[in-house]
């Protein structure tokens, strides 16, 4: 498959640190929430854990897909500053649907390279239970016996009009043309959430959660804004969709499709979460006590690439992406320690690692999407903080965060462990 893209190398930005809200499922005790205030909730703790006062921030890159709440415009402006970041400070909102967390890594590596600043605030957020019902052809009223215009807009933005198909009808076509099935995407998943319970149960995820609790998020001079739990609720402080399922299991349920291999237990889960990272230059992780013999930084940001491919096999776009990034920095696939791709389908993940030849190994490896969950435009800035904290852990040199996204299109981030093997 041809390697058509763009291409940006970063030569001296780093991940300082990140942290995540818990991914909670759809209408669970996250669904209330403005997606704005999970999203200033992971900036804040992201800045206190990598040790960056607000002050030093000099752009706020976030991302964000369906509006949660009527000020949806103003979500990357209130962010940053009730995260703490200077009133003079810019700040942006960027759409790649589900690669849109890749994006915001590329776009803040291109500012602190190109010199507009030294330091980035990197923030995605997204509440699925949030999206709205509505219409867009009733600014004029409502004609006598004309059709009413309501619809899901989460399950409208699932079909892609363009190919008349919805993202599940483009995993079939891929499981169609790789020859994968419903045995294998059943066991695949099966691994997902068995990876996913084990990481849970040695901690690892526990170490890039930050728990949400009831508090107040105060900007002097502006309305206080904050979170509130429901009911007796007090604290959420972990990953609610995880859980022991066997093949046995999934293989009950019903396809979505006649002869189909995907299902509900076997896709994506939905979820609500944010999750925040701050990147910085070289210079000023040095000297703010960074890796001479302080505190090291989570990863260097090498790479970043975005391609092109069939919206009807839009699940394919992390293998072109991926090949663009090892054909422009030189390195092969098996140098790559860890992989984490999105698992917005099983059998569109299988299809990526049977045309890359992927160790599935490497893949995954404290579970993904299909157990823990999708967030859009949260989930590339967590793939891409609990892969470079996987490399630590690890020990490995190279490694690779990556998702398709809808329409036609893959995205992928390079990242190395200067420290690693």
């Amino acid at each position: 498959m041809a390697s058509k893209g763009f291409f940006s190398a970063f030569t001296d930005v780093w991940l300082l640190d990140g942290v995540r809200t818990p991914m909670v499922d759809y209408c669970g005790a996250l669904g209330h929430i403005s997606p704005t205030d999970l999203g200033i909730k992971a900036a804040r703790e992201a800045l206190k854990r990598a040790g960056v006062p607000g002050e030093d921030i000099g752009s706020v890159v976030t991302g964000n897909m369906a509006p949660g709440d009527f000020d949806q415009y103003f979500l990357p402006r209130h962010i940053g500053l009730y995260a703490g970041v200077p009133v003079g400070v810019p700040a942006i909102m960027v759409q790649r649907i589900c690669g849109t967390g890749f994006e915001l890594f590329r776009q803040a590596g291109e500012h602190i390279q190109g010199g507009a600043c030294e330091a980035a605030l990197v923030v995605g957020t997204e509440s699925m239970t949030r999206n709205p019902i509505a219409a867009f052809d009733h600014r004029t009223g409502f004609k006598l016996g004309a059709p009413v215009g309501f619809k899901d807009y989460m399950w409208e933005a699932l079909k892609d009009p363009a190919a008349g198909i919805n993202m599940i009808q483009t995993a079939e076509n891929l499981a169609k043309q790789y020859g994968i099935t419903r045995e294998a995407v059943d066991t695949f998943a099966a691994s997902s959430f068995a990876k996913a319970v084990a990481a849970q149960q040695s901690g690892f995820h526990a170490g890039e959660i930050v728990p949400v609790v009831s508090e107040k998020f105060e900007l002097p001079g502006y309305k206080t804004r904050g979170i509130k739990l429901h009911g007796k609720l007090t604290e959420v402080a972990h990953d609610t969709h995880a859980r022991v399922s066997p093949v046995e299991v999934l293989a009950k349920l019903k396809a979505v499709f006649a002869d189909g291999v995907q299902t509900g237990g076997n896709s994506a889960a939905l979820v609500d979460a944010a999750a925040a990272c701050v990147v910085a230059s070289g210079d000023y992780a040095k000297a703010h006590g960074y890796q001479a013999g302080g505190k090291k930084a989570l990863a260097r940001v090498v790479a970043a690439s975005a391609v092109g491919v069939p919206p009807e096999i839009m699940g394919i776009g992390p293998a072109p992406a991926i090949r663009l990034l090892l054909e422009r920095t030189g390195l092969t696939l098996n140098q790559i320690g860890r992989f984490e791709i999105n698992e917005a389908q099983g059998a569109q993940t299988l299809s990526v690692a049977k045309e890359l030849g992927l160790d599935l190994s490497k893949l995954n490896v404290n579970g993904g999407a299909i157990a823990l969950g999708h967030p859009l435009a949260a989930t590339g800035v967590r793939l891409t903080l609990s892969l470079a904290r996987e490399m630590q852990r690890a020990g490995v040199r190279w490694g690779i965060s990556s998702a398709c996204v809808g329409g036609g299109q893959g995205m992928a981030l390079l990242l190395e462990n200067p420290n690693g093997i």
